[in-house]
């Protein structure tokens, strides 16, 4: 069940009103149908900068563009009536400082529609998400496994073990304090994650964070099982959707070749060619 069944679009506020409440349903999204399939169940539509990896083959997330956002964004924009429709902001395009970033958030809200904007980063980014949230536009934090530092966090690692743990609660801190509305835990380790989300006053949404967290997102294709050759550990696939289709596609090649389609008696053009 929803924030609201007011039947309006949800908003940041209804967001964070929701958390030690009703679990927060997320997915992302980069097309208009899977828009219209996840609207139907999810309280937040992410378009993530994971489109980068999904749709377009890229090796990470490093080379998505705003161009590409904006497309994206625009696509699942018109799919969604419920949920709450949050663009990442791609690698580049906000860690300049506030004003780069405030340039770049006006764009993709004005030109996709967006209620809010996600950018990656803790403490270093609190400055940056107050001057956004200080001028209208809402933010969503994500911090542990930031995947546009993959580079310099030395891979998809889990974050927060050990020692490192301070760190993470201490971006979790910062970026509530700075105004975020809620913040994505990724890939840190479930106990850590629960202690966050007790300390803070915002919700956490976790990916990889165990299930104390105040809502959860996945990629949709992970999810859906899309994908043979990528299956993070932490993912659950509810579908083999893959193949499903790979089946699917094999069977229609098959008739195609054998001049076989059942239930298909005749041409739509009649033999006078009309």
């Amino acid at each position: 069940m929803s924030a609201t069944g007011s039947g309006r679009q949800l908003m940041p506020a209804d967001i964070a009103a929701m958390k030690g409440k009703a679990p927060i349903v997320c997915l992302t999204a980069y097309t208009t149908p899977v828009a219209k399939i996840a609207d139907a169940a999810c309280d937040v539509v992410l378009v993530g900068d994971s489109v980068g990896m999904v749709l377009h083959g890229l090796p990470s997330t490093l080379g998505v563009t705003m161009e590409m956002m904006i497309l994206h964004g625009q696509a699942v924009a018109r799919g969604l009536g419920h949920a709450l429709m949050v663009v990442d902001m791609p690698f580049g395009s906000y860690e300049e400082g506030p004003a780069q970033a405030f340039r770049n958030a006006c764009r993709l809200m004005a030109e996709t529609g967006a209620g809010a904007v996600k950018l990656e980063g803790g403490r270093h980014m609190a400055e940056t998400i107050a001057f956004l949230t200080a001028r209208g536009v809402p933010v969503m934090a994500h911090v542990g496994l930031t995947p546009q530092s993959v580079n310099t966090l030395g891979g998809y690692k889990v974050q927060g073990k050990g020692a490192d743990a301070a760190r993470l609660r201490s971006d979790a801190l910062a970026v509530a304090a700075a105004g975020a509305f809620a913040v994505v835990l990724e890939k840190v380790p479930a106990k850590l994650a629960r202690e966050i989300t007790a300390a803070i006053g915002i919700p956490t949404i976790g990916i990889g964070a165990g299930v104390d967290c105040d809502g959860q997102v996945l990629v949709i294709d992970d999810m859906l099982g899309l994908f043979s050759d990528f299956r993070p550990k932490f993912v659950k696939r509810y579908a083999e959707l893959g193949a499903t289709a790979a089946e699917a596609v094999a069977n229609y090649a098959a008739e195609v070749r054998a001049r076989a389609f059942p239930g298909v008696e005749h041409s739509f053009v009649d033999e006078g060619g009309k």
